[in-house]
């Protein structure tokens, strides 16, 4: 079960990289937060595209490539608006919705099909990470299905859980016309680029502060950790099919509770046992599924 382990380190690693970033950077501008944290990818991602043989491409790299590469900008875009105009408890939760996407999104690109006990674990790592999210069920069950009409971050959380899944698919397809390695490297180095001119203007009137006070440095290590996750993933993605692959990442959540306990002294931690526990029964049934 090496997929396996590869989707629980990379869900470590993301767990981990967002946990830094906000210890590190709180109150500051969302938009050169992500810049930098992607920038500080770049030492992991240059040395791996220099080190993995380059494989001979085809059309088929090619297409999912830049089909994916626009829709990963605008992910990253929406999901800085999603945290900063709506409460993480109200707008997370929606993040659980993308292996559910999925089921049908990887079967209409990669023709991947899951079985019956695959996808009752996705429904029910999905139901788990939704619960888990909730703060504390404070609002109840129902109360991000709520906000929606009114909490702009909910629509945009949504939005990103449904790209993602569009991503997710073309990556894979990517990585079977190419190499997990080669693909994580390029593709990331790529969407560094693309970036570059949405921050510099979103982030125009805080960066020269964000550069004397050398604040970008705290950036560094949620950078790695962010570059070990963009490369577990895109390891583990060649092995499983797409939906196993992202519903067993999900666990990341997970993890971000327990960092939010010891971390932030975040509270609520017992009222989420019950997500976790469907979130383990899920996470059970898909890496035992076929």
């Amino acid at each position: 079960m090496e997929w396996v382990i590869l989707s629980l380190t990379s869900a470590f690693f993301l767990a981990t990289s967002d946990a830094l970033a906000k210890k590190a950077l709180q109150d500051q501008n969302e938009f050169l937060v992500a810049w930098f944290r992607m920038l500080f990818t770049l030492p992991v991602l240059v040395i791996t595209l220099l080190l993995v043989p380059w494989p001979r491409l085809d059309a088929d790299f090619y297409l999912a490539f830049f089909i994916a590469l626009p829709i990963e900008l605008i992910t990253v875009i929406l999901y800085i608006k999603a945290l900063k105009y709506s409460p993480l408890s109200l707008t997370m939760p929606f993040m659980a919705l993308t292996p559910v996407f999925l089921i049908i999104v990887s079967f209409v690109v990669l023709g991947e099909k899951v079985s019956l006990m695959g996808g009752s674990g996705i429904f029910l790592i999905a139901a788990g990470s939704y619960i888990l999210n909730i703060d504390g069920l404070k609002k109840g069950l129902l109360g991000p299905l709520r906000a929606i009409g009114r909490e702009q971050g909910s629509l945009f959380m949504i939005g990103v859980a449904l790209l993602y899944s569009i991503t997710s698919s073309m990556g894979k397809m990517a990585i079977e016309h190419s190499s997990p390695l080669f693909f994580a490297a390029t593709y990331f180095i790529a969407l560094n680029i693309a970036f570059v001119p949405i921050a510099l203007f979103m982030g125009r009137g805080e960066l020269k502060t964000f550069m004397q006070k050398k604040t970008y440095q705290r950036l560094f290590a949620p950078g790695i950790c962010y570059a070990l996750m963009v490369i577990t993933h895109m390891s583990a993605m060649k092995l499983t099919k797409v939906a196993y692959m992202i519903s067993v990442k999900r666990t990341s959540l997970l993890m971000a509770v327990l960092y939010g306990y010891f971390l932030f002294r975040e509270e609520n931690i017992r009222g989420r046992f019950f997500g976790a526990s469907l979130m383990f029964v899920g996470f059970v049934f898909v890496v035992t599924a076929r």
